[in-house]
């Protein structure tokens, strides 16, 4: 019973959590409209040279795996 409890709890917590973070209408719009859209490279924001890759650090090390 108490499992059964559970699953029912879970499920209402995963449906309210979709619908939360689902988005809307005209969000998906935007983006559609912003996955067409080119990049403009300017003073502000220049593009990076291999030379400038070279010099970024990673925020997120690489995880090593056990095999």
């Amino acid at each position: 019973m108490k499992t059964e409890d559970s699953r029912r709890l879970h499920d209402r917590f995963v449906k309210r959590a979709k619908k939360e973070l689902a988005f809307t209408p005209e969000e998906l719009k935007e983006l559609e409209r912003a996955r067409t859209m080119l990049i403009t490279f300017d003073e502000v924001c220049p593009e990076t040279t291999p030379e400038r890759a070279m010099k970024f650090r990673r925020v997120n090390p690489v995880r090593r795996v056990a095999n």
